[in-house]
């Protein structure tokens, strides 16, 4: 049994282009799960109206690096030359602690690490696409892909797809309003347990 004063973790994973972030904001805004997000860290100066521990963590590139080398993030990406985005440890445990549920939106790889350290007190959830041909029309149909970026999202996908087995459910995203529905009802489980 879990124990109830302590909040859940929810992880969510997929390919590029599979409608997860579509599945979290219709999961918050029509299910009205009581769930929050983490607030990321990252290493990019704030823009207008941002504020720092409410939009993101803003932390200096050396601030960054030395919560990287204390391994202060429960994961953490690179995402350009220079620009890093992370969780920090801090930040979910405290949410945790206080009973928050807290839903992370991850990159498959970070979705298994972060789940390796949070063991049964996570719950994982793999959004697939229906197939590599739905999802290159997902891609294509953005219109922010070129011919190169396309075929390397795809390969990455392939990958990624692969790792879906390491994860505690697996979510086909072929009809969008079933996936949000299955999604939901794996989500309300973890939180019953």
């Amino acid at each position: 049994m879990q124990d109830h004063n302590h909040g859940r973790l929810i992880i969510l994973s997929a390919p590029s282009g599979s409608g997860k972030s579509t599945i979290i904001n219709a999961m918050l805004k029509e299910k009205k799960l009581p769930l929050t997000f983490a607030v990321s860290a990252t290493n990019r100066p704030p823009r207008p109206g941002e504020k720092d521990g409410v939009h993101y963590h803003f932390l200096s590139t050396e601030e960054f690096q030395d919560a990287i080398t204390r391994k202060l993030f429960v994961e953490y990406e690179e995402v350009y030359p220079g620009r890093y985005y992370g969780t920090l440890r801090s930040e979910l445990d405290s949410r945790l602690a206080k009973g928050e549920h807290v839903i992370l939106d991850l990159d498959v790889c970070g979705g298994i690490n972060v789940k390796k350290q949070y063991g049964a007190s996570a719950t994982s959830i793999f959004i697939m696409p229906p197939s590599t041909e739905a999802l290159k029309e997902r891609l294509t149909s953005r219109g922010t892909e070129t011919p190169e970026t396309l075929q390397a999202r795809l390969q990455r996908a392939e990958y990624e797809i692969s790792l879906a087995p390491q994860f505690d459910h697996c979510v086909i995203n072929d009809v969008l309003e079933n996936a949000v529905d299955q999604t939901t009802e794996i989500v309300n489980n973890a939180l019953l347990s």
